[in-house]
Formats: structure tokens, C-alpha cells, sequence
């Protein structure tokens, strides 16, 4: 049970995180001693951390019901929050449920009630209505970028979910925008209002890159050549522009990514793990990956398609220049094109003829086996230290899940380390072992 400032300091220990940030002290005082919280900071800050601490404090570990739940706009969030309350080591029970996922994994997971329970709001909406949780127990209500919530129409969803949780005694909300108003169903009143968007010195420099043609395509090449190993974004408006743009790159052998609402679940945490780890430097995104996703520190992000509001836009450049680091926007637009009126402050460019291709140094390896069968980060690398004789910096990022594990290796040496490790065992599992594809 988190009670003190030295359990405190143990978590963030395990999460090797020297101190919070000036917001996150903040928030977690906030949060303890207030009933209602509205907390307004940039994507990128250190958010989750900051109500994540203070509502494992408030758990009863007597309690064998759900006693918080936070709600999220997307399945990426639910999903990076769920793996962030793990790495915390709490020993509390928590589990993520949303759309897209099989219905009879949320029932298997919610037979034994976790403490604190993460979803989209048409799930747990969904739960509530059939009985699947008890509700009795809760206490705590986050709504995690909340605003995104309202704006992509889950507000039914949200004021049922509120309406059910009758004994709430504490109410989160967090925002990386200040332009939605707190809805009047969460019963808030008088909350404590922490704003740190206007105290974020921007470190984003724009860059404008002008096209002859509509289609943008060989000016975007021409500036992927000249980026060269960085990682970034590139932003369109549809699934039909992603799918262009990804056949164009792929002609070129740019190695990436894609990332939009229309793919299966699998397809995109997979998206997402092989950006995190270095396997693609270059993801193609719609706004779903302008907040809400767990990714590296991006060098840039491109506007390939111009963004059609002054939030988008917004959200967009979030992802770089984060946390007082540098990062660079790129805007692509065509002939006499004009800019919209939100878009200021950037400056023309004009592209050297340097070709660069990012190198494919790493590749994604699926290792079955994971929290369930108490595998653990240790034993995946003792694997393949000792049996796949790789060196330490050859062994790349280890994200562990419940059922399985994803592993970055030297591109080199992945086929050979699948040949040389499958069918190994871990803890006396056997485990396979298999390249996402």
C-alpha cells in the first residue's frame, strides 16, 4: 500500500525516475487534498504519474472491488496506463478494457475485480449496464483528456458512467487543452484548477517546404533524405492519404510504420511497439497520434496534410519539443496554397539534394509468455545473453505484457536468433519465439 513519501520514492525508483517534476508535485498535493481536481498541463508532462499516485494511496487493500476508475479516449491510452500502474509494482490488481478487444478477455479479467480499472467510455459503460463490475466500491474518477472524449462524441458514455458511480468522493480531470468547459453531469464544483499550459516555453521551430505538385510526395522524400536517421511523425488527414503515402515509401525503402483507427488492435500496438523501439524511425499517423500514445521523444513531426483546426495543429507539434527539448514542425503545402490563419511564426525552407536513408538497425522478436506465466524482463534478456549470445548493447527495449513480450534485437542477427531460441525455455515454459511482421 502506497502511504508514504518512501513508498513514493520506491516506485519511482522501479520506474528509474530521479524526482517529479514541479507540475507532478503539484498535482499529487492537489489530488490528496482536494475533492475535485482539474489539471490542465501539455501533452508529454508526466500527467498519468501525477494522478496515479495519489489514487493508489486512497486503495483499501482489504477491498476486493474496483475502486477507481479512470476513462480514457483511446485504446493506446488505456493500454500505456494499464503498463505504467504495473511498472509501478503497487501490488494492486489493474486492468485495461476497450473497444476492439474480445469481450470474454474483459469477463476473464473482471472475474477477479481489479482495484483500479482503466477503459474507454463505451466499455465501461457497457460493463456497468450489464452488471459485469460493482460499482459500490469506487471512489475515484479520473477522466483523462477529457476534452478529447467530449469532442470525438462520448458524452452520453461519460454522464452514465458518472450518474452509476454514486459514492464518488474524489474527481480528476486532466486536459492538455483549456477550451472545454468541465461538463455540469460530473458534479463539479469549486474544483482546484492547476494550469500549466501557458508556462510551457516552446522549444518548436517551424518550417514551411513548398511543393510544385499536389501529391507533396517527392518534396516529402527529398526531406526524409535530409532528416536521415531521425524519428518523427508524419501527420495526414485520412486512411486513404496513409496508404498512399506508405506505398510511396515503401517504393523508396523507407522503412515505417502506420497508425490510424481502422486498423485491428493487434496491427496497431504492434505499429506503436515497433516506433518505440527503433525498429521505424518514421510513423504515418492520423490525429489519433497527436496525444494518447506512449511514444519516444520524436526530433520532428510533419505536416503532410495541413491540419484542419488550430487544436489539431496544436496537438500535433505536442508530440516534439517536449519537455523543454528541442523539435522541429515541417509544413508541406503546394504552389499557391495558403497556410491557415492559426499557423504562424513559420519560416520557408529550401532542401539540400542529400539523400540519406535511415537505417533498419533493429527488429521486433514476439516471445510468447509474459506476466501470467511471472516471466520477467530479467528472464527474456538471461535468454538471450546466455542462449542467443548477444552482447548488452545488442539487446535493444523489452516491453512485457500479460500473455507474451516484444524484443528488439540487431536487425542482423534476428533470424538467426528465432532459429537459435525457439522453443527455448523460460522458467521451465517453452516459449516461441517469431519476427512481427
Amino acid at each position: 500500500m502506497v502511504n508514504s513519501n518512501k513508498d513514493q520514492q520506491a516506485i519511482l525508483d522501479k520506474l528509474g525516475i530521479k524526482a517529479l517534476n514541479p507540475m507532478q508535485v503539484a498535482a499529487v498535493t492537489a489530488i490528496r487534498e482536494n475533492t475535485n481536481t482539474v489539471l490542465l498541463s501539455p501533452t508529454g508532462t508526466g500527467k498519468t504519474l501525477a494522478f496515479l499516485l495519489p489514487i493508489l494511496e486512497t486503495l483499501d487493500p482489504s477491498i476486493q472491488e474496483i475502486q477507481a476508475v479512470i476513462i480514457v479516449p483511446s485504446r493506446e491510452l488505456a493500454l500505456q496506463i494499464e503498463q505504467v500502474s504495473r511498472e509501478m509494482g503497487s501490488g494492486y490488481k489493474i486492468n485495461a478494457v476497450y473497444g476492439g478487444r474480445a469481450g470474454t478477455k474483459d469477463k476473464i479479467d473482471l472475474q477477479t475485480p481489479p482495484s483500479i480499472l482503466i477503459g474507454t467510455p463505451g466499455r465501461v459503460a457497457d460493463h456497468i449496464r450489464r452488471d459485469n463490475i460493482q460499482v459500490d466500491f469506487v471512489k475515484t474518477l479520473v477522466l483523462d483528456e477529457f476534452d478529447k472524449s467530449l469532442e470525438i462524441g462520448y458524452e452520453v458514455e461519460i454522464k452514465e458512467i458518472s450518474t452509476a458511480l454514486r459514492f464518488l468522493n474524489k474527481r480528476i480531470l486532466t486536459s492538455a487543452t483549456q477550451k472545454t468547459k468541465v461538463p455540469a453531469f460530473m458534479r463539479i464544483n469549486e474544483p482546484k484548477t492547476l494550469n500549466y499550459l501557458t508556462d510551457k516555453k516552446s522549444n518548436l521551430t517551424l518550417k514551411t517546404l513548398v511543393s510544385p505538385s499536389m501529391d507533396k510526395l517527392d518534396v516529402l522524400n527529398k526531406l526524409l533524405g535530409n532528416l536521415g536517421n531521425k524519428n518523427g511523425i508524419i501527420f495526414c488527414n485520412f486512411k486513404d492519404s496513409i496508404n498512399n503515402v506508405s506505398a510511396f515509401l515503401s517504393k523508396k525503402n523507407r522503412s515505417h510504420a502506420c497508425f490510424f483507427g481502422g486498423m485491428e488492435q493487434l496491427d496497431r500496438e504492434h505499429a506503436l511497439i515497433k516506433f518505440r523501439n527503433g525498429t521505424h524511425n518514421l510513423l504515418i499517423a492520423t490525429d489519433l497520434a497527436a496525444r494518447g500514445i506512449d511514444v519516444p521523444e520524436l526530433d520532428f513531426i510533419i505536416h503532410f496534410e495541413l491540419p484542419q483546426r488550430a487544436d489539431e495543429f496544436t496537438h500535433r507539434n505536442g508530440r516534439t519539443a517536449r519537455m523543454n527539448t528541442n523539435g522541429t514542425a515541417y509544413i508541406i503545402k503546394w504552389g499557391n496554397e495558403e497556410l491557415p490563419s492559426f499557423i504562424k511564426g513559420s519560416s520557408n525552407l529550401e532542401l539540400s539534394d542529400v539523400s540519406t536513408k535511415a537505417e533498419n538497425l533493429w527488429e521486433t522478436l514476439y516471445v510468447t509468455g509474459g506476466r501470467k506465466e511471472k516471466v520477467s524482463k530479467g528472464d527474456i534478456a538471461g535468454l538471450f545473453f546466455k542462449q542467443g549470445n548477444l552482447e548488452k548493447h545488442e539487446l535493444g527495449t523489452i516491453e512485457l505484457k500479460q500473455d507474451c513480450a516484444y524484443v528488439a534485437v540487431p536487425s542482423n542477427k534476428a533470424k538467426a536468433l528465432v532459429s537459435t531460441l525457439n522453443n527455448s525455455r523460460i522458467k521451465k515454459i517453452k516459449v516461441r519465439i517469431s519476427i512481427v511482421n
